[in-house]
């Protein structure tokens, strides 16, 4: 019997076995058994060279993938909202390769890519399913696209997403394991778990720790314990817009806002609508994009020629003077005196700082070097 046939098996069992207190040990041990099962096929699909590849460079400040099935319009959402030029067309498989547009927002450069239609099945490998989920597998920020009138899309894509390790809009799980040489497998925990110690041992032994000590930081089920001891797994986050708004009725509105609101997706908070060949909606969903991913605007100061107001240097929220520094790259580290800091971050204009300074967005640097 091949993995796959494996796999299949033990996902059938999983569906056809009732979940409640008596089960709970035995289908955690069938889960870490399949999550044992796909990395190794995992592993073996990417030794092998096969299925071509949809892998793409990434440039510019941040990466997004635009996620949707066939004919939602990704192509057009691409080509109005960057310098791409993807075919388009009303009908499914339009794009059959990755294609890539440089999104210019607020001095960054966000690089988006219009990825093939995904469809049903795609993490099991139909329609070249795997290459492409693939590529997003690398990305800043996921949008799900969906067509007005298939709302209950988000479902499917969500799911495809899970069945190859991408957890969207998680955290990673606050799990942490220590192999050891010898004395069994040890629990520590902060917090109650839920789960009894015999299930997290049987899951840790099905993973092939024999002696380690585990501790836990959250109360973790069966699948957050499983992708705390896994090293494929993705965590990214997403944002939603909702295509083709320009083709419904007020009243028809009313449908799809329930629909998204069954979902869990706030309308007014959480999804933006918009009409990507009537280019609708398109400067709120560039916004929405820039807030997601948790980038910084820093206006550098330099020698003789002032701010640079045009061209920031952008990077992630959180950042200190050193880590912008490290992206500036050249010499700058080894010849780095001190910084003075005006904004946001600053408790006074030109603040001398050394580089364990937090930088907040539209501060001005100035980087004081050695000759």
């Amino acid at each position: 019997m091949g993995l796959e046939d494996e796999i299949d098996e033990i996902e059938e069992e999983i569906a056809n076995t009732p979940y409640n207190k008596s089960t709970e040990a035995h289908i955690g041990r069938l889960k870490s058994k399949l999550a044992e099962k796909k990395e190794k096929l995992e592993k073996q699909q990417s030794g092998s060279g096969g299925g071509g590849g949809y892998s793409v460079e990434k440039h510019g400040d941040a990466t997004v993938a635009l996620v949707g099935f066939p004919s939602v319009g990704k192509s057009s959402l691409l080509n109005a909202m960057t310098n791409a030029e993807s075919e388009t067309g009303s009908y499914e498989f339009t794009t059959l390769d990755v294609n890539p547009g440089m999104l210019n927002h607020r001095g960054a450069n966000i690089q988006m890519l219009d990825v093939p239609g995904l469809i049903e099945g795609a993490a099991s490998g139909k329609g070249d399913g795997k290459q492409v989920l693939a590529v997003v597998r690398n990305a800043d920020l996921i949008v799900f696209m969906l067509s007005v009138f298939e709302i209950e899309q988000y479902d499917r894509l969500q799911e495809e997403l899970y069945d190859i390790n991408i957890r969207v809009d998680q955290e990673p799980p606050r799990v942490t394991v220590r192999p050891k040489i010898k004395d069994g497998i040890k629990i520590t925990s902060s917090t109650e778990q839920d789960l009894d110690e015999e299930t997290i041992s049987d899951v840790l032994r099905d993973q092939g720790y024999v002696n380690a000590d585990l501790n836990l930081q959250e109360n973790v089920d069966i699948d957050r314990l499983i992708d705390g001891l896994m090293d494929n797994r993705e965590y990214i986050p997403s944002i939603t817009c909702v295509n083709k708004v320009d083709l419904i009725e007020p009243d028809y509105k009313q449908q799809v806002d329930e629909q998204l609101r069954e979902r869990g997706l706030d309308p007014e908070e959480e999804v933006t609508f918009i009409s990507a060949e009537a280019e609708r909606g398109l400067e709120a969903l560039k916004d929405r994009i820039w807030e997601n991913l948790g980038l910084i605007r820093v206006y550098m100061d330099k020698p003789g020629r002032g701010v640079d107001w045009e061209e920031p240097l952008v990077i992630e929220a959180g950042s200190t003077v050193g880590e912008a520094i490290e992206k500036l790259g050249g010499e700058m580290e080894e010849r780095f005196r001190f910084a003075r800091v005006s904004g946001p971050s600053a408790t006074h204009d030109e603040q001398q700082v050394g580089t364990d300074h937090v930088l907040e967005d539209e501060d001005v640097l100035k980087l004081i070097l050695r000759r």
